[in-house]
């Protein structure tokens, strides 16, 4: 029986927006190598991407294809919407092969019988999981088929969520909430950074009292003391000292998709400029949510935060947001829009981004985010959670 967390109908829906891309770009076929593309278009959900698995669209045919390792086809029949025969799985020869196997050789042998071996193929080049070799294989086993890098064409489909999306996000919003105070909490001095970690990891697996937490695409990053200023540091053995700053970037998960959540605390009394720094990054992001509507540009809601620090004399070369969602290891981004100079997308409802202006210098590091969804009227956050710097 399978536990598809979407009815039928979403999996149609998104199935057809993919199909029309593929059409619109002239393939006859992707293959999906991305985790949670292949959860997006078929409900698969396994920690399995640590061999080479894929899903196969076609522009003809009515269902997907899962190929995977034959001891994960178990896996695809209890967490897809998919029949019996678009779950196709290779031996397990196939797996760290010392007989010159890969798996992009069954999957070779799929595209084949679909009778688009010689066509034009869309492939996810950027992928995580689609290595260099799964490239020259599928080469060597098609030579007459065009591949295309199609590394973004299902990432854009899935940019604007849901009713039942969003409802996911809004429950991990809710996990995330949790988290972030366990861990806030669970901060002073004396006590070792993994305890604090444990702590997050508790709340986000424990979830609420109403549904648990899944694990996240990233792992809680907590950066202390005099790394602050290096924003994707996790934890150590070392006990916290009076005068640590300490910035949390985690994110509770419901069913694959995130709301990430940011803060800054401080163990002891804060000094001052880490207090203006605080208040910048706060008057910030508000000044850029703010911003934030249909019709407007990623660009725009940029330079709403950019000219709001630039008050203050402080500029910041780096992106300050990212569409984001449904995902699994190493991100929860999804590799599309971005809030930065440059990035001309324009935001429709139903989008989510995660925004995380922070200020990270040489001496100090300030951080702050929101998960935010774009409605008719502008922003909305999914976490309800003070904006402030705390103190331990």
């Amino acid at each position: 029986m399978s536990r598809a967390v979407f009815d039928t109908a979403e999996y149609d829906r998104r199935l057809d927006r993919t199909k029309a891309r593929l059409r619109e770009e002239n393939l006859d076929a992707i293959v999906v190598a991305d985790p949670a593309n292949m959860n997006y278009l078929t409900g698969y959900d396994g920690w399995s991407f640590y061999v080479h698995q894929a899903v196969i669209v076609t522009a003809d045919r009515d269902e997907p294809i899962w190929v995977g390792r034959e001891m994960d086809a178990d896996g695809a029949r209890a967490t897809t919407i998919l029949s019996a025969d678009s779950i196709q799985s290779y031996s397990d020869d196939h797996v760290h092969s010392p007989y010159d196997l890969h798996p992009m050789d069954y999957v070779a042998g799929v595209l084949d019988e679909l009778d688009v071996g010689d066509g034009r193929i869309g492939l996810e080049m950027d992928a995580y999981y689609f290595t260099a070799k799964s490239y020259t294989r599928l080469q060597e086993n098609l030579p007459k088929a065009e591949f295309s890098d199609a590394t973004l064409l299902v990432n854009w489909v899935r940019v604007k969520k849901s009713e039942q999306e969003l409802a996911y996000m809004r429950e991990a919003a809710r996990i995330s909430e949790n988290a972030m105070r366990a861990g806030i909490d669970a901060i002073e001095e004396g006590v070792p950074e993994y305890e604090a970690a444990a702590a997050i990891y508790d709340a986000l697996i424990t979830g609420t009292d109403e549904f648990g937490g899944d694990y996240p695409s990233i792992v809680p990053l907590m950066p202390s003391g005099d790394h602050t200023g290096t924003p994707h540091l996790t934890w150590t053995d070392r006990p916290f000292e009076d005068g640590d700053p300490v910035i949390i970037e985690l994110s509770g998960c419901r069913h694959r998709y995130h709301s990430p959540l940011a803060r800054t605390t401080f163990v002891g009394d804060p000094p001052a400029e880490l207090e203006r720094t605080a208040d910048i990054v706060t008057e910030g992001i508000e000044a850029a949510l703010a911003a934030a509507e249909p019709g407007v540009t990623c660009e725009a809601v940029e330079k709403a935060w950019r000219e709001t620090i630039a008050q203050y004399d402080i500029e910041k070369e780096d992106r300050i947001g990212y569409s984001m969602g449904l995902g699994y290891p190493p991100d929860w981004g999804e590799h599309t829009a971005s809030i930065r100079p440059g990035d001309e997308t324009v935001l429709e409802e139903d989008m989510t981004f995660h925004m995380i202006p922070g200020i990270w210098t040489e001496e100090i590091g300030m951080e702050t985010s929101e998960t935010f969804r774009v409605t008719s009227s502008g922003a909305e956050t999914l976490a309800d959670f003070p904006r402030q710097l705390f103190t331990a």
